[in-house]
């Protein structure tokens, strides 16, 4: 598995068209590979984000696929995550709207434009899940300016439809679990974070684990040791997609060695995982509600 480049900026800062060209050259190619056909309609990523940063979008955080292909490398797929600051950002407390980007210039990825909730205060990012926003995308197919047109407007479509996303850090912190309730949440993403295909799930790794809690500022204030959905969800997140939890695992000759979960550095895993526990915590949500 490829582990991708990635770049964040500090706070309430922003990325540089200059800092992100020099390190991550893919999201800059002048050209597409030469493996795209001319049916093929080549809109350079630097020019959506010129035409959003014109709407006053800035790039937060960009990452790019390792390619084995070196012939691919200054081509292959690439993220890029964009918010509104100041005045105009769309945020509930420290938890901000983001527009999420994701193309490549070789064939292997549409533009696909996708909601995403940063939380500052721990460096969260998260993906919406398609039930709550749908995504965008558009294909690099028919006429340019088009293109970058339907490009921006579905940037727009996503911020249009924020309250939906933001409706989550404004109402799970008022839905209480209970220390089972909890568990079931963590015991299912770790069926997502460590599963197979099947479901099956074959890792030291526990539940209780997915549950360390890595800052005061995330640890349950509620009756009898209850913690709301939105602290669960959020420590569940980081721990299953930052990696660095530790376990002892036995070899088939008996003998025990240590082990530590990796950070999620994919793109698509990345976007997988987020959007799957999204549509845990979603589901969660429902149930308190009926019950």
């Amino acid at each position: 598995m490829s582990i991708d480049t990635i770049i964040r900026s500090r706070g309430n800062d922003s990325l540089t068209l200059e800092e992100m060209q020099r390190r991550l050259p893919a999201i800059f190619a002048p050209q597409p590979h030469v493996s795209r056909s001319d049916r093929y309609v080549y809109v350079s990523t630097e020019d959506v984000m010129t035409a959003l940063m014109e709407k006053g979008f800035v790039p937060v955080e960009a990452r790019v696929t390792r390619s084995r292909d070196p012939d691919r490398k200054n081509y292959t797929k690439h993220m890029v995550r964009m918010r509104l600051l100041g005045e105009t950002a769309l945020a509930v407390g420290d938890t901000f709207l983001e527009v999420i980007l994701r193309n490549a210039h070789d064939g292997t990825a549409a533009y696909d434009f996708m909601a995403g909730l940063f939380k500052l205060l721990c460096l969260n990012g998260m993906a919406v899940d398609d039930g709550t926003i749908a995504s965008v995308h558009i294909r690099h197919a028919g006429n340019r300016d088009r293109q970058i047109q339907a490009v921006v407007d579905g940037a727009f479509q996503i911020v249009e439809h924020a309250p939906l996303a933001l409706e989550a850090p404004k109402v799970w912190p008022t839905i209480e679990l209970t220390r089972d309730e909890q568990m079931a949440f963590a015991e299912s993403a770790r069926t997502v974070r460590f599963g197979d295909k099947e479901g099956n799930v074959d890792t030291p790794i526990t539940a209780e684990q997915l549950l360390y809690v890595r800052r005061e500022a995330d640890r349950g204030t509620g009756p009898n040791g209850r913690s709301d959905l939105w602290r669960t969800f959020n420590v569940v997140q980081e721990n299953t997609v930052k990696g660095g939890l530790h376990a002892r695992i036995q070899n088939d000759r008996g003998r025990w060695r240590n082990m530590s979960t990796r950070e999620v550095k994919s793109i698509d895993g990345d976007l997988k995982l987020n959007r799957a526990l999204w549509q845990l915590a979603s589901e969660m949500a429902k149930l308190k509600a009926a019950a």
